[in-house]
């Protein structure tokens, strides 16, 4: 079997393509290296069944060298991820979310793959949920506040007009807050990221707002797991969100942090940044439903590993 990652040498997708390859996959990473990282791809890159194209999804040669790649399944993680920047610049972030994609079906397609799976938004797709919907499920209206969240609902209408059209199964995973070992605490990173580095750093953290504002934190092994499974799914995936079901406030992670780190820490605090969510998290049920998947790691036990792996890479 060959399985090709775009964005495979960033956070979620080095993860996934370590979990690939012990699966028995001849895999093959494209990645422009704007935000991925080649260190990320290490210990992957012992083994003769990894190929590394550097290669931007916005450009039509990349649709050639995905579909010489010829995969079996196509797994589509490299984005503009950063709301702020969406926001800022939302031609940039359409021509990478929407163009890229477009770009990537099509070498997929030209190159006979059989699935394609792509990295959609649980916490920005479906924007401002009333707090009787929560937690969010698949049915609910797709209401994206921000640019990026608008280039995710666009990418899963095209998915779906990609599988009507050519006979691809196509499925989209709503993620929630993923984090993990390899995620930059720079530009787009996740909360987790960003308040480990300053702990390793022995700075403060900022908390915006009263901290109570809640999110669903998903461990990268789930998140891996889920792309698996999902592209070993047949028949229509449709869009299906991995989480945990679970809220975790900001205020409860920094008490969890100071826990695991041994460190009292007492972040600063800022007023509320203007369009964060209050709320955030997902209703998973549709996932173990069709793909026979659950997380299997706590916030807690994540957050052990994620300061493990931030101690060891200082």
């Amino acid at each position: 079997m060959r399985a090709l990652v775009t964005g495979g040498a960033g956070f979620i997708g080095s993860n996934l393509v370590d979990r690939l390859l012990v699966e028995g996959y001849d895999v093959g990473v494209v990645d422009n290296l704007a935000t991925g990282r080649l260190s990320n791809l290490e210990s992957a890159q012992q083994t003769s069944r990894l190929t590394f194209m550097h290669g931007d999804i916005t450009d039509p040669a990349t649709t050639d060298i995905i579909a010489d790649f010829a995969a079996d399944v196509v797994f589509h993680l490299a984005a503009q991820a950063d709301v702020r920047v969406s926001v800022a610049n939302p031609v940039f972030d359409a021509h990478v979310n929407v163009i890229g994609t477009l770009r990537v079906l099509d070498g997929a397609v030209r190159g006979g793959a059989k699935k394609f799976v792509a990295a959609a938004s649980g916490g920005t797709l479906y924007g401002e949920v009333p707090a009787d919907q929560l937690p969010i499920a698949e049915t609910a209206p797709w209401l994206p506040l921000s640019p990026y969240g608008i280039s995710k609902k666009v990418m899963v209408d095209y998915m779906r007009f990609s599988q009507a059209m050519t006979g691809i199964e196509t499925t989209a995973l709503a993620l929630g807050n993923v984090f993990g070992p390899r995620q930059d605490p720079h530009g787009e990173a996740g909360v987790i990221a960003i308040f480990f580095q300053h702990y390793e750093a022995g700075t403060t953290p900022t908390v915006f707002g009263t901290g109570e504002q809640t999110r669903d934190f998903v461990y990268v092994d789930d998140v891996v797991a889920a792309f698996v499974a999902a592209s070993q799914h047949t028949g229509t995936g449709g869009l299906i969100n991995i989480g945990t079901g679970i809220e975790t406030s900001v205020n409860q992670l920094i008490t969890a942090m100071n826990e695991i780190t041994k460190v009292n820490v007492k972040p600063v605090r800022a007023p509320a940044r203007a369009g964060e969510l209050d709320r955030s998290v997902l209703d998973i049920r549709l996932a173990e439903q069709v793909l026979n998947w659950i997380p299997k790691s706590s916030v807690q036990s994540g957050l052990n590993q994620t300061w493990q792996w931030f101690k060891s890479n200082s």
